[in-house]
Formats: C-alpha cells, sequence, structure tokens
C-alpha cells in the first residue's frame, strides 16, 4: 500500500504543488496594480486640461510637487509650510539624484499667484528643468 508522496517501491516522489504559490502570486499582483498609482502620485489635484496634451509615463525620476486649491504646498506628500522650504527640500532631493526632474502639478482652482511663485522660486534657485502637469481634454 502506498501512501501520498510515495511510489510502490516506498520511496519518495519530489512533487511540489505549484497551484497554491500560483494564487499568491496572483493575489500579490492585484495587490501591487492597486497600491502602486496611490503610492505614485503623491497629493491629489484637479489638474488643468489641454488639447494637446503629451503623457509621459511614470518612470518614478521625477520629483512631484503639488499646489492645491487653498495654496498648500507638497512635496511628495509631505506637506511644507513655506515655499522657501520647498525649495530647499527639492535642493537637497536634487543633490541627492541629479537626474530627476520636478513635475509640478497646479490645482485648476489654485490661484495662478500660488504657482507662479513656486515656479520663480525654482528658476532663481537654478533649476530649469520642471514640468507642469495636466490632464489631456476629452473631445466628445
Amino acid at each position: 500500500m502506498a501512501f501520498a508522496g510515495q511510489s510502490k517501491k516506498g520511496e519518495l516522489q519530489a512533487a511540489i504543488n505549484v497551484t497554491p504559490l500560483v494564487d499568491v502570486v496572483l493575489v500579490l499582483l492585484i495587490i501591487f496594480m492597486v497600491v502602486t498609482p496611490l503610492i505614485a502620485s503623491g497629493v491629489t489635484v484637479d489638474l488643468p486640461r489641454t488639447a494637446h496634451h503629451d503623457r509621459k509615463p511614470d518612470d518614478g525620476k521625477d520629483i512631484i510637487v503639488a499646489v492645491t486649491a487653498d495654496k498648500r504646498l507638497y512635496l511628495g506628500s509631505t506637506r511644507q509650510n513655506r515655499v522657501e522650504d520647498l525649495v530647499r527640500a527639492i535642493l537637497a532631493e536634487r543633490r541627492r539624484a541629479p537626474e530627476k526632474t520636478i513635475f509640478v502639478k497646479g490645482d485648476t482652482r489654485a490661484p495662478y499667484g500660488a504657482v507662479r511663485e513656486l515656479m520663480q522660486a525654482l528658476n532663481e534657485a537654478d533649476v530649469h528643468d520642471v514640468i507642469l502637469g495636466t490632464e489631456e481634454l476629452e473631445r466628445r
């Protein structure tokens, strides 16, 4: 009489059941697919819509800066109190990774002056590789 995992001669067979492994990997894949966009986006803002929108793939090499409707400033998901503090944090990040570009997400309802003040401070700090984030205008 042979038990499970044994051959008729009494030798053990080395057979791995991969079904539970595949189930676990698929669940992890779904979790990463759901969570990754939330991590990469930083603070959620309503971006302005443009007709000629060039979509840039998120390669993780951007320093994401956000200006919300109520003029709050964020570096990634960390709130900064003043523009000077934000520029100092950006420059510190650029010293660690000089190849990174700055991706500015200005909310549609944010006052023009708040975004302009940020852009002027970045220009004065000799940061010129800045990308302004927009959404594609939906055509009907």
